[in-house]
């Protein structure tokens, strides 16, 4: 194996590795930030309570709605959101290589933002003197109401639980939807991040993740078209390309699964008769194998003695 195809291989394992990866890096480093500037204002906050005796005023005890409900509230807003920063920072730290552990931190940390809005409404009402027995008895009715106006948000929500618990597809996996290709980088309650080879990144809501490609769980096909002169001994050449494909395989066993396989001739074209030839690698080798395919294969050509034509034409003149 040359080292220019060794670097190849390595940068394509490297770059679907790492989309993930860069995913999760970007999402610790916002968490960190958000936790660092929660930190201070808490650390303002509280202390300024206590100086004004915002929780001891007796004053203003038997008062529903009064400066220090509102101060509480403020600091319980602070100290809610620190704790989910807290652990979406903690949840990012982690880089295992189960696709699954991948996918359930990502849903835990996409959750954990719900999960904290709920608490502060609740606590917050309550904090504010609002009866929340009262309001959870009528939820209900309220859940009617937002399920006819946010229909596609609780589409999105409840497929996206069906694709975690039914494994369709996993944070890390290679998937293609709509005819993009991609490796999963993050999936949340609502929407699925999609990164290309690219790094560009689709994303889609779960309700929109339909006929669905998972290329992570089978082997692939990496196809290779090669053009021979039509003046080729073609039988000859047949009878000499299993020593090829063999001596190939032996060059990248490492990403090959088995030794390449001739199909035969794919097509007569104006100024070639085109073979074709199949490697079976790892989805995420797919484009690798073609181009290290293609690469031996017009070496291994070349050192038997056949020439991979070029498009050209005759021209007759009549005297």
């Amino acid at each position: 194996m040359s080292e220019e195809t060794k670097k190849v291989e390595e940068t394509k394992k490297v770059v679907v590795t790492n989309a993930v990866d860069a995913t999760k890096a970007g999402k610790s480093k916002s968490a960190l930030i958000r936790l660092i500037v929660m930190a201070v204002i808490l650390a303002v906050l509280i202390p300024v309570g206590f100086l004004t005796e915002v929780f001891s005023w007796d004053d203003l005890q038997n008062s529903n709605f009064s400066f220090a409900a509102l101060w509480k509230l403020i600091v319980m807003i602070f100290c809610v959101i620190t704790v989910e920063t807290l652990v979406v920072f903690l949840l990012g730290l982690p880089k295992p290589k189960n696709h699954r552990a991948r996918s359930i931190l990502s849903i835990i940390a996409s959750l954990m933002k719900y999960v904290a809005a709920i608490v502060i409404l609740c606590w917050g009402l309550s904090i504010l003197g609002v009866n929340v027995s009262t309001i959870v008895a009528s939820v209900g009715i309220v859940a009617l109401i937002v399920g006819f106006s946010a229909e596609s948000l609780i589409a999105d929500v409840v497929t996206g639980a069906f694709m975690i618990f039914e494994n369709h597809y996993n944070v890390g996996d290679i998937i293609e939807v709509d005819g993009f290709r991609g490796t999963v980088t993050d999936i949340g309650i609502r929407t699925t991040c999609i990164t290309d080879p690219g790094d560009n990144v689709k994303i889609v809501n779960n309700s929109a993740m339909k006929n669905i490609l998972n290329r992570s769980d089978r082997t692939s096909r990496s196809i290779s078209d090669i053009g021979i002169p039509y003046g080729t001994d073609l039988e000859k050449l047949e009878s000499e390309i299993p020593g090829l494909m063999e001596s190939i395989y032996e060059s990248h066993k490492d990403m090959m699964k088995e030794a390449p396989k001739y199909l035969g001739v794919n097509e007569l074209a104006d100024s070639a008769v085109v073979l074709r030839f199949v490697v079976y690698v790892e989805e995420k080798d797919i484009y690798v194998g073609t181009r290290v395919l293609n690469h031996d294969l017009l070496i291994g050509f070349k050192k038997l003695g056949v020439e991979v034509p070029f498009p050209q034409v005759d021209v007759h003149m009549d005297k």
